[in-house]
């Protein structure tokens, strides 16, 4: 594993005393009350976090993927729903930043920056197109200076709150990949409707919502790049996220086992701790084995891409997401039964963090898809 640099290290050392007094005591109303983590956001948004890999050009911090990786995992650790916010903020931003025309982005990027609370979103999956993104409905025709968008979409992290939506549309059906474009949208646009905020199992959190467009009239100048560039930009971002939801699921992971071993500590029965078992050594062991395994192969991923290496990258951060979130589901799971009856209980945060763990499986794409693909690229000729 790479040595920290010292700015590195510096900003770790913040967010874990941010995590520690600030997000640690929220977590567990928050997944009680299904509620936004509104104090994480403006605490963020007063430190410069809210939007850290958003360049400097633009007021933002200009963190590094790697440098963003470790602050996903510190604030993931004791709040996956909180890491989610961050996640979800570069999600939005990301598509704007690799696929905008300068101009389009001096007008939004810009009011990202600096201790902006705006929030944004990226709006692709449908009730038809999950994994299958190419199945989408949403279509978009353009009429002089504006295109009108209808269809809607669904589970969209940020979605009813965002102040910024980037929206995936066909602009012509017939060229499949090719005919998906990319429009920001702005919270208020004529045309866009919302639906139901989901109840989830876990990271309740976040907030994830339907929308739905009605002829929504966007201005043609909110088109991101040229027509049927939309799915290219998308799956750069979705390569990117794949390393942020691995990171959060290291956290995740790390938050349980920390758990754990203090309870295996305090726990006693036949008169001693239960950390004098076998068996419960053995657990511990594999949970933390595993756990920095993740966290390696994370870390090399999200250094890749800081290298540029991008093929390198994309095969690493699929990789890391399908590894890192399988461990995350299965040492929380093995926390509950270090913890045994306790463990089962809303009591202590490992039911919690068990159903937060699962989300890891599924977004992003599921690790089915993500398994196929890494497989089709280590297999092709």
């Amino acid at each position: 594993m790479p040595k920290l640099t010292e700015e590195q290290t510096a900003v770790l050392e913040t967010v874990r005393r941010v995590a520690r007094e600030e997000i640690l005591p929220r977590a567990k109303e928050l997944d009680e009350k299904k509620a936004f983590p509104e104090h994480a956001r403006g605490l963020f948004a007063e430190l410069g976090l809210l939007n850290p890999l958003l360049p400097a050009a633009y007021g933002g911090a200009g963190m590094d993927v790697l440098t963003f990786a470790l602050v996903l995992e510190e604030i993931s650790r004791v709040c996956a729903s909180t890491g989610l916010l961050l996640i979800a903020q570069a999600d939005g931003m990301l598509p704007i930043l690799h696929g905008g025309s300068e101009a389009l982005k001096q007008r939004f990027l810009s009011r990202l920056g600096g201790d902006s609370r705006l929030l944004t979103a990226l709006a692709a999956t449908e009730p038809q197109a999950g994994s299958d993104l190419l199945n989408m409905k949403t279509r978009a025709v353009r009429e002089g200076d504006h295109y009108l968008i209808d269809g809607q979409k669904c589970f969209i992290t940020n979605g009813s709150v965002a102040d910024l939506l980037v929206v995936y549309a066909y602009t012509d059906t017939a060229k499949g990949a090719r005919g998906i474009s990319a429009f920001v949208v702005e919270k208020g646009t004529p045309g866009l409707g919302y639906g139901r905020n989901e109840s989830k199992m876990g990271m309740r959190g976040s907030v994830n919502s339907e929308l739905f467009f009605e002829r929504m009239k966007v201005p043609a100048e909110n088109l991101l790049g040229a027509e049927g560039t939309g799915f290219a930009n998308l799956m750069g971002t979705l390569s990117l996220n794949r390393v942020f939801c691995a990171a959060q699921a290291v956290g995740i992971a790390q938050g349980a086992l920390d758990v754990a071993i203090a309870h295996a500590r305090e726990r006693v029965q036949f008169g001693a701790p239960i950390a004098n078992l076998s068996p419960i050594q053995f657990m511990i062991a594999d949970m933390a084995t595993g756990t920095e395994a993740a966290r390696l192969l994370t870390r090399k991923a999200a250094a890749l891409f800081d290298e540029g290496d991008r093929e390198r990258a994309a095969l690493h951060g699929g990789m890391a997401k399908t590894f890192a979130s399988d461990n995350a589901m299965q040492v929380t799971t093995d926390a509950v039964q270090v913890l045994g009856g306790s463990g089962y209980m809303t009591d202590h945060p490992v039911e919690r963090m068990m159903r937060d763990a699962k989300l890891t499986q599924i977004y992003t794409g599921t690790n089915q898809i993500t398994r196929m693909v890494t497989g089709r690229a280590l297999l092709k000729g």
